[in-house]
């Protein structure tokens, strides 16, 4: 689970033409995982081509990208590497979850209740090798840059940020601010009208910015203190404690001077201990491990251009897309990347 900071973070809604000019490292199963969930039928079927492999992940890819690069950003996606020994029981427990929601999705299929049946679609959502793959190829022929991180994504995205690499992490969990990003960028692929789930009711998601410096002096804590927060709350990396919630925790963090003292304190207050040693969980927020990347490196593979062959191939060929619409889109992306590259020269 992401750790739950959403009542103690600073935020402002944001169009997405203020990012116009900046570059933006994108935590990329993240976003996938928003596709492949949201993109789908009314009975909870993701898009699928004639071979029958999934393709919700692709159409949210191609499209939102393009109008992110409309916009004057540079999206740069990150994707997980080999993730961290202390996530193995998050990663289990979320795979029951989506082994529990697909077979609640087939009943509810069956039963001919689509609402029910998307809901639970949504949720029984996973990327695999093949989600993987296809996109990093799609990325590939569209000529936006990716990255592998050694480990977690959304922690090389941020050490990119703090490099000064680019101009902010984007990702819709708080865990970035843990790992020190200055700036993080939430709703930046998934903006627009959405229906509230089991409520004939429509809200509109607007991409916002939340500032770490800000956040930290709004609530009066230091980073490591964020980080106590975090790991009281709960994370990816372990369970919080029963009964604090995120004001509690922001007091105990508040009145702790180590690690040590909030382990002290939730024993004798709420008579619990953590599951396993956080002192690893504050480690890994501090000392993440992520790659060293070279701006030159990085600028070169920023300035490739669109193979817009390759791309209508891939899309209308291999994954039965409209050829009018893709076509269409494509010019655009080639236009934009041409003359982006042009002023960058300049």
């Amino acid at each position: 689970m992401s750790v739950d900071l959403g009542k103690l973070v600073v935020r402002r809604k944001i169009a997405l033409g203020e990012l116009n000019g900046r570059t933006v490292a994108i935590d990329a199963f993240n976003v996938l995982y928003q596709f492949l969930s949201i993109i789908r039928g009314p009975d909870g079927t993701p898009l699928k081509d004639f071979k029958g492999n999934v393709t919700s992940h692709l159409s949210g890819l191609f499209y939102r990208t393009i109008e992110l690069v409309d916009n004057g950003i540079t999206p740069i996606y990150v994707f997980d590497g080999v993730p961290s020994m202390l996530k193995q029981k998050t990663i289990e427990a979320r795979m029951n979850r989506r082994e529990e929601a697909y077979q609640e999705w087939q009943k509810a299929k069956e039963a001919g209740e689509l609402e029910e049946a998307r809901k639970h679609a949504m949720q029984s959502t996973r990327i695999n090798k093949y989600v993987i793959e296809s996109s990093k190829e799609l990325l590939g022929y569209m000529g936006i840059a990716h990255i592998n991180a050694p480990s977690e994504g959304e922690a090389q995205a941020c050490e990119m940020c703090k490099a000064g690499l680019v101009y902010s992490a984007a990702s819709q969990d708080y865990d970035t601010l843990l790992f020190a990003t200055p700036r993080v960028v939430r709703n930046l692929t998934i903006s627009g009208r959405r229906k509230l789930p089991r409520k004939n009711v429509y809200i509109n998601i607007e991409p916002e910015i939340v500032d770490l410096n800000e956040t930290l002096k709004g609530i009066g804590l230091s980073q490591k203190q964020l980080i106590w927060v975090g790991i009281l709350l709960g994370t990816d990396f372990n369970d919080g404690i029963n009964g604090v919630g995120p004001v509690t925790a922001v007091k105990i963090a508040k009145s702790a001077k180590s690690l040590q003292d909030v382990e002290k304190y939730v024993k004798e207050k709420y008579n619990q201990e953590f599951e396993l040693d956080v002192k690893e969980v504050e480690d890994l927020f501090t000392k993440p491990e992520v790659s060293k990347i070279d701006p030159k490196e990085l600028d070169k593979e920023i300035g490739i251009l669109p193979d817009r062959r390759a791309m209508i191939k891939f899309m209308c060929d291999d994954h039965d897309f409209s050829k009018e619409r893709i076509e269409k889109f494509a010019e655009k992306l080639w236009e934009k990347r041409v003359s982006t590259k042009q002023r960058r020269l300049f």
